[in-house]
């Protein structure tokens, strides 16, 4: 039976044809002088070039459909970062879609000046001694090993995301002091023969001399001994965000109102980008993946929840949800924490906010027509294997049919009674 398939890949809506069984061109018909052991020889010869067909149109439906699939998740990723960058200036209520709203954010109250207040004298001390208030040449070494406090070190382009990353990070994070050596760790204090603080040096000594004694613990993080993020980095990004892999659900698509990761979210400025470690590590990429690590970010709680299953590392929603991990739910209202990130307006993002609404516009709509393509070929694929299964299984009922018929005339031949009754 002669077969009229669509090439595989099409992208218009013709369906898959095949001809009727009674349908046999004129130049394939048999002659009425061959035996049936000839019809059956021809009949098989036709029906495994039409398995042979269909085989190698599945074949090419399937890498069509891989194809397309790959096609589709790379489209997602780009939708997904872009709505990234509008999803945070949309997070907040009195944000309205025009220039002059976007670029009226800015944070009105120093991160410094909230570190100061907070009554941690450590922080609070690091944060003068970064801004050069010691003039002493043994304080500024000890300036030279410190780059800050975590709270300082990177900035939010949004009010209430800056909120939420620094309350899902807590106080004790918020004030740590980084550090880029362990040597310059262990110079932040020192020990007596008894295991004693002595406090004649290090930041204890920087406190006494103006008065302001360091009571309690405080949080030190040394960038060289942490263990770096593994993975790749967003191609062609100044800000070297890491190339996470995104959460997907069976059917290829990320859960309803997922926005990013919480570690690409947070902008470091140029001073602290260009810095690296030893072995070429960045702050992103140490500082940052190891305080937030995988830490996903959705519009809504309800849509957080329902991510669950995709969650790992924790959660949080921009309408005040929070996840720590699995089973780790915070419930209650939120926490003002008394120290958050700056939040700066981009002035070159806000100034192509339109092109890029744009941009995401487009992209949609060439993710809707691959739909509409991966699904006329799923079509083909479906119609293709039914046909597939049908051929099959005339093609085993003609060879036992022919096996029978030998069987028969096996028989037939070694009885010598049964070849005198046929004469």
């Amino acid at each position: 039976m002669p077969l009229s398939i669509p090439p595989a890949g099409m992208s218009d809506s013709r369906a898959l044809v095949v001809l009727d069984d009674n349908q046999v061109p004129m130049s394939e018909a048999p002659d009425a002088g061959q035996s049936r052991a000839d019809l059956i020889t021809c009949g098989t010869k036709t029906l495994q070039d039409d398995l042979q067909t269909l085989g190698e149109r599945i074949k090419q439906y399937e890498e069509n459909i891989k194809s397309f699939k790959s096609q589709k998740a790379k489209l997602d990723d780009a939708i997904l970062d872009k709505q990234c960058k509008l999803g945070n200036y949309h997070s907040q209520p009195q944000c309205k879609a025009s220039d002059k709203g976007l670029s009226q954010i800015s944070d009105e109250v120093g991160t410094i000046d909230q570190v100061l207040r907070c009554g941690k004298p450590a922080a609070g001390l690091i944060c003068q001694l970064k801004r050069g208030e010691f003039g002493e040449p043994s304080h500024h070494e000890l300036s030279k090993n410190v780059l800050g406090i975590v709270a300082t070190l990177g900035n939010v382009v949004e009010t209430n995301l800056s909120r939420l990353l620094s309350e899902y990070l807590g106080i004790e994070n918020m004030l740590a002091v980084v550090c880029k050596t362990y040597e310059g760790a262990m110079s932040l204090e020192t020990y007596d023969n008894e295991a004693c603080i002595d406090k004649r040096t290090g930041l204890h000594c920087l406190g006494a001399s103006i008065g302001r004694s360091i009571n309690g613990r405080f949080l030190v993080i040394c960038l060289e001994n942490l263990r770096p993020y593994p993975g790749n980095f967003v191609y062609d990004d100044p800000q070297r965000k890491l190339d996470l892999l995104k959460p997907r659900g069976p059917d290829g698509d990320c859960p309803p109102g997922f926005i990013g990761f919480a570690v690409n979210m947070i902008e470091i400025e140029a001073t602290h980008l260009q810095y690296l470690t030893e072995c070429g590590h960045g702050l992103r990429e140490t500082l940052f993946y190891n305080l937030f690590r995988r830490t996903q970010v959705y519009k809504t709680r309800i849509e957080m929840m329902n991510a669950l299953p995709f969650i790992s590392d924790g959660a949080i929603s921009l309408d005040g949800g929070m996840v720590k991990g699995p089973g780790l739910y915070h419930l209650g209202t939120r926490e003002d924490v008394p120290v958050r990130f700056s939040t700066v307006s981009e002035p070159k993002f806000v100034a192509n906010y339109y092109e890029m609404e744009k941009e995401v516009k487009e992209l949609k709509w060439r993710r809707e027509k691959l739909l509409e393509d991966l699904q006329r070929e799923r079509q083909f694929l479906e119609c293709a294997k039914t046909y597939f299964e049908k051929k099959k299984r005339e093609l085993l009922n003609l060879l036992a049919q022919s096996s029978t018929k030998d069987a028969v005339q096996m028989e037939m031949d070694s009885d010598p009674k049964m070849n005198s009754f046929s004469i």
